[in-house]
């Protein structure tokens, strides 16, 4: 039951706060005075969004807050909006709450029927969700939808293998063509760079070599050679000193020169230049020119080359697999549909027997809520394959029928029902369906459509069911505000030159007064008042 709703800064709405008693709430009001904000409020506290630009002028932030009694205890609910970025923010009993723990949670706090639902109504799909709610076998239907969402996972699994296969098909000639020449040559990742580093460490080898043997051959001591000229050199230079003095340095300078020079000669024949293998050399420039004649017949990189061989070789393998993988989802689709013929073989007589006690239900709720003892309703089932070739997998659908008078044919919902009659169809659905739980209901102008005698079969109507839950209700008429327990006038007032909305809980003559009002007013109106207030 929802005990306490506080609402700020939210529209026309500064700061209100409500206190809902158990059994009918009424909130009336002029049109366009602001009920349909408490809706909101409490709609967005629950879950749904909201526009940013609903946020009071002026402020930052909305709050929705509410305090609801439930069997286990107290959940208390907070939620806010921000202006500037639209984000909102949940508490649920102080501590943060995501949307999904609030949509779960709103079921067992709130049940919103409004004019909306009258069409919902009318939707082939609707009308079977509440016939599957009322049968009460969650677990059958939820094994129907397993089997159901499995069998769909089979069928795009098996299409997509079948396109897959279909495309390489086409391309097998060409991929074992490219497999073919790739094992030829076989490459491998990085094998160009590491043959060409090879290739100029033997290259280097033979350049070293040729540079020793030059310049051991300018050195040579041999006639002609650097070091048997130095020495020529020297001996000349000394018999010239002993005739010319001052040449004694230039001497000692020859002389350390070839001292020189035949280190170095002795060191460049120790030089380990290696020996260059000219096969290997050439084995390498014949490698080379194999994987660039690969490069160019395939138009790609060698790492391409190489991750292409791989993709071949899978799909290659794919195909000759696939065949095997298509007979075992066939394998797996066949159980599966044996399944979910059982599941169905217990689900559509269940189904039909609950469409009768549903239908007796709802026969008898129209008739208290004023509709002829003659009215008729009924679940029209019509077989739908559930998966084609496979007659054991059909489906009963249901279609809601009703005569709502003697001699008429059966028809749906939308071909015959008023907007009157489809909110009192609507009223004995709600009042069925949630017999077994204990939220509050909401009923948002309901009574539309809806005038005359009628009106008192709808007021009995919500008053048996506020007996049993609690229920707020939104109305223009004073007959259903004069059975409420708590009544909520909802007013409009422009104050210094801005507009606010109040919720004011109504009292003794101010209840009177209220539904003075709704029922026209003057001493035809005061009249009217008084004789509802007697008669609840």
């Amino acid at each position: 039951m929802l005990e306490l709703l506080r609402i700020r800064h939210l529209a026309l709405i500064d700061d209100m706060e409500l206190e809902f008693a158990p059994g009918m709430n009424v909130l009336t009001g002029e049109t366009g005075a602001g009920k349909s904000f408490i809706l909101k409020a409490l709609n967005f506290l629950t879950g749904e969004k909201m526009s940013p630009d609903l946020v009071r002028p002026g402020s930052e932030k909305a709050h929705v807050e509410a305090l609801f009694a439930l069997p286990e205890g107290d959940l208390v609910l907070k939620r806010e909006l921000v202006a500037a970025t639209g984000r909102s923010r949940l508490l649920i009993n102080d501590s943060l709450g995501s949307q999904d723990a609030i949509r779960d949670l709103r079921p067992s706090l709130l049940v919103h029927t409004s004019q909306h639902g009258q069409q919902k109504l009318l939707q082939p799909a609707f009308q079977a969700k509440i016939l599957d709610d009322y049968l009460n076998r969650p677990d059958l239907l939820q094994q129907r939808d397993t089997l159901l969402r499995e069998l769909r996972d089979i069928s795009v699994r098996r299409d997509a293998l079948r396109d897959r296969a279909r495309h390489l098909e086409d391309k097998r000639e060409l991929l074992e063509f490219q497999q073919k020449e790739i094992a030829k040559v076989n490459p491998e990742h990085g094998e160009e760079e590491t043959l060409e580093t090879k290739k100029q460490e033997l290259r280097n080898q033979t350049a070293v070599q040729d540079a020793i043997d030059s310049a051991l051959s300018l050195l040579g001591a041999g006639e002609g050679g650097i070091l048997d000229g130095l020495g020529r050199l020297e001996r000349i230079m000394e018999n010239l000193r002993r005739i010319l003095p001052g040449y004694e340095e230039d001497t000692e300078a020859i002389i350390e020169a070839r001292q020189a020079l035949q280190d170095l000669a002795m060191r460049l024949r120790k030089q380990p230049a290696g020996d260059p293998d000219e096969d290997s050399l050439e084995s390498i420039e014949a490698r080379l020119y194999e994987l660039a004649q690969l490069k160019r017949k395939l138009k790609r990189s060698l790492d391409e080359i190489v991750d292409l061989q791989k993709e071949i070789s899978e799909n290659l393998s794919f195909l000759d697999s696939c065949a095997l993988d298509l007979k075992q989802l066939e394998r797996k689709e066949s159980a599966l549909l044996d399944e979910l013929a059982a599941t169905l073989h217990q689900l559509n007589p269940l189904r039909r027997e609950a469409g009768n006690a549903l239908c007796a239900a709802i026969v008898h709720e129209l008739k208290e809520l004023g509709f002829s003892e003659h009215v008729h309703v009924r679940f029209d089932f019509r077989p739908v394959p559930l998966h084609p070739g496979r007659e054991d997998c059909m489906e009963d659908r249901p279609t809601m029928m009703w005569i709502p008078n003697p001699g008429q044919p059966p028809q749906p919902l939308d071909k015959i029902a008023s907007g009157g009659e489809l909110s009192r169809f609507l009223l004995a659905v709600v009042g069925i369906m949630n017999r077994k739980e204990t939220p509050s209901l909401i009923f948002d102008e309901v009574d539309s459509g809806v005038g005359g005698l009628t009106l008192n079969h709808v007021a009995n109507a919500l008053a048996r069911l506020a007996a049993q839950q609690q229920v707020i209700l939104i109305t223009h008429w004073p007959q259903l505000a004069a059975r409420a327990s708590r009544h909520f006038q909802v007013r409009k007032e422009v104050r210094q030159g801005n507009t606010f909305t109040f919720c004011h809980a109504l009292n003794g003559l101010e209840i009177r007064d209220e539904l003075s009002r709704m029922a026209g007013g003057g001493d035809q109106g005061i009249a009217m008042a008084r004789e509802l207030l007697q008669q609840r």
